[in-house]
């Protein structure tokens, strides 16, 4: 066998060995999909909270997470952050203290040091595409503190869904209407104007400052139905 064939047998050797690999880590993703529809399918209604996790805990805008996820989970709705530090463990610690449920989606990254104490339920995942169907599968409402890219990312996710009605229609609250103003007025002047979204799609975003506002937000969007979603809307949900 000359070098060249040799070379070629190697690289289809390492080829399939990648692909077996990929191929059994289908398994692991299938196990926290499983997982998270188990363990959450109950939680239901259900307040997603994002922001960031180099918040401190004597920083306004932790006070301010905390207040309203009691507020919320006093009010019957159970309150699912990332797990870790920051706006995120401000979020479970409110509704810790509650009377709902605190759940964490806790996921390893190197600006975090692992979850916070105050999870009555707690999942850990690998992949942060099934960790982001958790967030929204469940979810009657956003509620998006400041944050960096992360959140960011979480924000611009659930827009996106929403928009292209790919998710049910839910309140998406921006927290804490100074840090917004920049991005909020951005998105009017810029992207309204350039035609890149339309004119009706600031209207998915509420804007306040103050936790009771968040929750009034919450109950006047479901005013005049249930938190739970229609048969039409668990079919869109179904395609997450």
């Amino acid at each position: 066998m000359n070098r060249k064939n040799q070379d070629v047998r190697l690289q289809q050797r390492i080829s399939n060995g990648q692909l077996t690999h990929e191929s059994w880590r289908i398994f692991q993703i299938m196990a926290e999909f499983v997982e998270g529809f188990e363990r959450l399918a109950n939680i239901a209604p259900s307040v997603s909270f994002f922001g960031s996790a180099r918040t401190p805990v004597d920083h306004a805008y932790y006070k301010t997470a905390e207040e309203t996820a009691r507020l919320l989970a006093d009010s019957g709705f159970s309150v699912v952050s990332g797990g870790g530090p920051g706006i995120m463990e401000a979020a479970n610690k409110g509704a810790y203290e509650g009377s709902a449920p605190s759940i964490g989606l806790n996921i390893q990254l190197p600006m975090e040091q692992g979850g916070n104490p105050y999870q009555d339920i707690s999942l850990k995942f690998q992949h942060f595409f099934a960790r982001k169907v958790m967030f929204v599968k469940y979810a009657s409402a956003y509620v998006v503190f400041p944050g960096g890219f992360g959140t960011l990312d979480e924000l611009a996710e659930i827009l996106t869904l929403v928009q292209t009605g790919k998710s049910r229609r839910i309140p998406i609250i921006l927290v804490h209407e100074a840090f917004w103003r920049g991005l909020v007025g951005w998105f009017r002047n810029t992207l309204v104007t350039e035609g890149t979204i339309s004119p009706e799609d600031m209207d998915l975003i509420r804007i306040c400052d103050e936790p009771q506002e968040v929750v009034d937000i919450i109950f006047a969007h479901y005013e005049t139905r249930g938190f739970e979603p229609s048969a039409e809307e668990r079919e869109i949900l179904l395609d997450l």
